[in-house]
Order: C-alpha cells, then sequence, then structure tokens
C-alpha cells in the first residue's frame, strides 16, 4: 500500500505553503503529492487566494525530486481539453515523468458562478470526450495530424504536440455513480479513486468497478480511497488535530483516517480488504507537518 498526501490549497494556501509540504511529503518517503482544482474557498477567507493547479504542479516539479504529482481531480469545466492536454505536458516534461492526470465532471457551481465560468447542468459527456481527446492528442504519433468530432468539442488536424514523457500518463477517474463511472474508469483510467465515503459505500464502488472492468476485458484499475486525516500518539492528540481544523474526531470516522496508530492501521486493514492499494491523505492543516512525520514514522511501516 502506498501513501500520497492530498491538500486542498483554496482553503488558503500560498505556493510557499505548498512548496513545504510537497518537500515534507518527498523527504518523509510519501509516494506522491496531490491538490485539488478549484478557485474558490469552501469556508473561510481563503486568504491569500486561490493558486491554479498546473501552474503550482509545474513549479512543484522544477522543485521536487521523486514524487508523484497530479490532480485530484481537474474539473473539464475550467479549462479545453487540447490546452489541458498541452499544460499536463509540459508539466511532466518539466518534472521528469512524474505527473497524473486526476480528471472529472466538476461539482461546485457556486464557484463557477463567481468566476463566471460556464457551469453545463450535464457535464459527464464532457467528460467522457475530454478523456477521449487528451489519450488521443498525447497518443497520436509525431508527424501525424489528430480530429476529433463529438458533441462538445472539435479539433480538425491537431498535431498532437507537445508529447508527455510518460508514454501514458496515468489517468485517475473517480466518482460514485453507479453505470457511467465505472464504465469510464474501465476504459480509460490506470486508478480509479473513491473519497470521502464510508466503508460500505468504497466496497460497493469498488465492485462496480470490478464488473465493469470485467465487461470490458481489461484489466481492473489500480484501486484507491482517500480520507481527511487527524492522528496522533493518543486519542487526545488525534482530537486536538480534529479541532484545529474545525472538525470532531468522532463525525470524522466513518469517511477519515483518524485516531491512534492502531485505529488507523485497522482501518487501512479494511481498505486492503477491499483491494485498496493507495491512500490519499487529506491533509487540511497544512502548517501541520509533524503530522505528516507521525504517519510516516508510526504508520507506514506497519502496513508496508
Amino acid at each position: 500500500m502506498d501513501f500520497r498526501v492530498f491538500t486542498e490549497p483554496q482553503q488558503g494556501a500560498s505556493y510557499d505553503d505548498l512548496l513545504a509540504v510537497a518537500q515534507a511529503t518527498e523527504r518523509l518517503g510519501f509516494d506522491g503529492f496531490f491538490r485539488s482544482d478549484h478557485f474558490l474557498s469552501m469556508g473561510g477567507d481563503g486568504l491569500p487566494g486561490p493558486t491554479d493547479a498546473w501552474t503550482t504542479l509545474a513549479g512543484l516539479a522544477r522543485e521536487t525530486s521523486r514524487i508523484r504529482l497530479g490532480t485530484l481531480v481537474t474539473s473539464v469545466t475550467f479549462r479545453h481539453p487540447s490546452i489541458l492536454a498541452i499544460q499536463v505536458a509540459g508539466v511532466d516534461q518539466m518534472s521528469g515523468g512524474r505527473v497524473e492526470l486526476g480528471l472529472g465532471t466538476g461539482w461546485m457551481e457556486d464557484e463557477h458562478t463567481a468566476l463566471g465560468v460556464p457551469f453545463p447542468a450535464k457535464r459527464f459527456g464532457m467528460l467522457e470526450e475530454q478523456l477521449e481527446l487528451i489519450t488521443g492528442l498525447w497518443s497520436t504519433p509525431v508527424g501525424d495530424r489528430f480530429s476529433y468530432e463529438g458533441e462538445h468539442y472539435r479539433l480538425q488536424n491537431a498535431p498532437g504536440l507537445p508529447k508527455p514523457t510518460q508514454s501514458n500518463v496515468p489517468i485517475i477517474v473517480g466518482g460514485g455513480g453507479p453505470k457511467r463511472t465505472p464504465a469510464l474508469a474501465a476504459r480509460f483510467a490506470t486508478e480509479y479513486n473513491s473519497v470521502f465515503v464510508d466503508l460500505a459505500e468504497h466496497r460497493a464502488r469498488m465492485a462496480r468497478v470490478r464488473q465493469a472492468s470485467e465487461a470490458a476485458e481489461r484489466e481492473v484499475p489500480i484501486l484507491s480511497i482517500g480520507g481527511t486525516i487527524a492522528v496522533g500518539a493518543s486519542t487526545a492528540d488525534a482530537q486536538r488535530r480534529a479541532e484545529a481544523i474545525g472538525r470532531d474526531l468522532d463525525r470524522m470516522r466513518p469517511t477519515g483516517i483518524v485516531g491512534t496508530p492502531t485505529e488507523v492501521v485497522d482501518r487501512l486493514g479494511a481498505f486492503a480488504e477491499l483491494g485498496v492499494t493507495r491512500v490519499y491523505l487529506q491533509l487540511l492543516d497544512l502548517q501541520d507537518l509533524d503530522q505528516l512525520e507521525f504517519f510516516a514514522t508510526e504508520i507506514v511501516p506497519q502496513v508496508g
């Protein structure tokens, strides 16, 4: 099981804050640093203001050397897929081939209203076409041209450049839809991600992805989960960390990764029984690097 740190910079973080977390992520042996792709705070003032996901990752690509970098997840509403393909390929080159692309439909309508970004009522078709477009552009041989005509996007004779350093940039698809999401994960995803739900819902989602992969005669993607962390040597320490992010430890238990090392190891064992091999640790207090160190030294060695 590998562990990645997941951040929500729209809640209030500068680039330097994110750099400190990313470098701690690398130093402590975690597998990757990921961030949300949002531009509006979900409570609080969000100072000093939002950072763009792919601009941030470009900077981190040059200031880290080992960890994977990516988004959970980029919204299809924010960028045209042909431009996104260029951005992601560029960051992959800058990182030496360490980028992963999480892509989703987007959900925060208020954010779109505030920034004047269109928020169509139906976006799943956009997601499917963006996955087709981006992977199509990247896989087009150098010297050839890529054309596409769908309901939402049309490209004519695009050169499909630049190419990422990786021959296949990992694609992360997540969500809880009962049919279309598992089908997309089976068709396009290197990894299927499920976040912020209880164990029973994780189990149901994983089962649907397995069924869709079997129906498509494709290998089941990597199965991953994510949850907010509040961990400590004692329950009191964990509760203190929960309170620091405005949460109650007991209310976090069903969907979070919280408590003492013994509690967390047991919960991770339950995820492993579902076939989960990757965990995203949502760190909401970006100043609490000690929590990452505690997780790396007291929990990770117990689960391998």
